[in-house]
């Protein structure tokens, strides 16, 4: 069995699942439908092209390599054109992978290419109800934050609570909510990046919400125009360093300030549809040492054999 282990954001990543994007290209010239119609008046959509887009994966996929992560990919599924945001797919919460439930129709295919992952993991967990996808899901010590965006209900984080609790995951599921509409995911307006450290698009949270990640995280503001950009959909590779778009300089400033190494490289064309390193990358295992507030104190290490981009049938 393939093991799976994540207890924070920013934990020492050992093994990623991604896909390299397919031929297909969004069509966004006629009728759309109002979920998207809304996405597009809060964030940037563009054709891109796929060569460019499966380069600039590669050449991420190489650092990964690099750092000794191992990255399995994912299968392909014919027609889809946002199949290689992995993230959006489902999420290891502990020693749990939780498969997500898509919002779009348009997305529910991408799934296909998770099969015969999931038949190499323990434990699997399927939802029942309502919608959450894996880019509004982050943890933080004993939680489960998800955020209420266009893509995830009421209803899928509490079917999200109620099988991690069947589960005997000790983790309270926090809904995080946003202020407008048109919210394509949590982690394109508030990323945790290392311990204590995290990236906010303040103009969409209320100021109750900001209380409160200003008492858990010390908080790097980011501009309108840069959560645009989705320059907050960083990631993190272990506790002091960070992957950012290239052209993210005043991020990365910031993080340089606060001791973190910074790793800038060009995401620009895969970026054309909101989405960046954080929504193309599903930590499979990251590295574990501390894990307050939760229930489940095995440690992840290990035990991946090589690291490399490899099939999931290798």
């Amino acid at each position: 069995m393939r093991p799976v282990g994540v207890a924070s954001e920013f934990g020492q990543l050992r093994s990623v699942l991604m896909r390299r994007a397919g031929p297909a290209v969004p069509d966004l010239s006629g009728s759309l439908d109002p979920v998207l119609t809304r996405q597009l008046a809060t964030s940037r959509w563009a054709t891109y092209s796929v060569e460019r887009v499966r380069a600039q994966q590669c050449r991420f996929i190489d650092l990964l390599r690099g750092r000794g992560v191992e990255v399995v990919l994912a299968d392909q599924v014919p027609g889809c054109y946002a199949q290689h945001y992995t993230r959006d797919l489902g999420f290891v919460v502990d020693d749990v992978f939780v498969v997500s439930r898509l919002n779009s129709p348009r997305r529910h295919g991408e799934l296909a290419g998770l099969r015969r992952l999931c038949e190499q993991i323990d434990q699997v967990a399927y939802l029942d109800a309502g919608t959450v996808e894996g880019g509004d899901v982050m943890l933080h010590d004993g939680h489960v934050l998800v955020g209420l965006s266009e893509e995830t209900s009421p209803a899928g984080v509490e079917a999200l609570r109620y099988r991690l609790d069947q589960l005997g995951v000790e983790r309270v599921v926090t809904p995080i909510e946003f202020v407008c509409d048109g919210i394509v995911h949590l982690d394109d307006h508030f990323n945790i990046v290392a311990p204590e450290l995290a990236l906010v698009h303040r103009s969409v949270f209320d100021d109750v919400q900001m209380r409160w990640f200003g008492e858990h995280f010390d908080l790097i503001a980011v501009t309108d125009e840069e959560a645009l950009g989705v320059e907050v959909n960083v990631f993190a590779l272990a506790p002091g360093v960070v992957v950012v778009a290239e052209r993210s300089e005043r991020i990365a400033a910031e993080l340089q300030v606060r001791g973190i190494e910074v790793i800038p490289i060009d995401y620009s064309e895969v970026t054309k549809i909101p989405g960046s390193f954080r929504c193309s990358t599903l930590p499979l295992v990251r590295s574990s040492t501390a894990r307050s507030g939760v229930g489940r104190r095995e440690q992840f290490e290990g035990g991946l054999g090589h690291a490399g981009a490899v099939d999931l049938d290798v």
